[in-house]
């Protein structure tokens, strides 16, 4: 009597794994944005993991099995949106936009001022406090500040060889900061255009012609 053979249940295990490797995958991201999402509303106090699970439509097991403590959980989720956030910064210009300035400050600014800022802030306020936390966020800011820095390096064609440039693009971030901040109260709209517009004039002065 014929058996399954070796290779047919090898192919069988592989078609049975992708697909719960992907429902896995999902769930993750699942999880993710909604931490995210909790974090940018109800601040650090007001998201458990609980609260999390509830929103992404899991059970409490299924995100401690991903993300085994709180801390795991929120700081990979600002992480991970804030990758996103990169992607469709640069998505934005996929052939470079120095000669358009003024849209490369908005978008900046667009970065400090959405849920992912109002997440981010939390974490901040939260890991001033929470000894467990204070390390990780601070690598975590660490390195998407750089790479933030690399982006606008990049979409402005800036030459930070030339002295004050590198100082320019970290006070526009510093700035796109400042606004985000602003706008967690109110929304400052009118305000935030006519200081983008400013910025822009000032980086054009600064920066000189576009980068061969």
């Amino acid at each position: 009597m014929g058996g399954v053979s070796t290779v047919d249940r090898a192919e069988r295990d592989r078609a049975e794994r992708v697909p719960k490797q992907d429902r896995s995958r999902a769930t993750r991201q699942r999880l993710l944005a909604a931490a995210v999402a909790c974090l940018a509303e109800h601040g650090w106090a007001g998201s458990t993991v609980s609260v999390v699970a509830e929103r992404a439509g899991v059970s409490r097991g299924a995100a401690q099995h991903h993300f085994p403590t709180r801390e795991d959980l929120f700081t990979a989720a600002v992480e991970y949106v804030a990758e996103e956030r990169s992607t469709a910064l640069r998505a934005l210009f996929p052939e470079g936009a120095a000669g358009d300035r003024h849209a490369v400050v908005a978008a900046l600014v667009d970065l400090y001022t959405g849920p992912l800022f109002r997440a981010a802030l939390h974490l901040w306020v939260a890991a001033s406090n929470e000894d467990q936390l204070r390390p990780r966020v601070t690598e975590l800011e660490s390195r998407v500040g750089r790479e933030t820095h690399r982006i606008a390096v990049d979409l402005l064609a800036a030459d930070e060889s030339v002295p004050g440039v590198r100082e320019t693009v970290q006070g526009l971030l510093d700035m796109a900061r400042g606004l985000g901040l602003a706008n967690l109260l109110t929304d400052d709209a009118a305000r935030r255009e006519r200081v983008v517009e400013q910025w822009a004039g000032l980086l054009e002065q600064t920066l000189g012609g576009v980068r061969d």
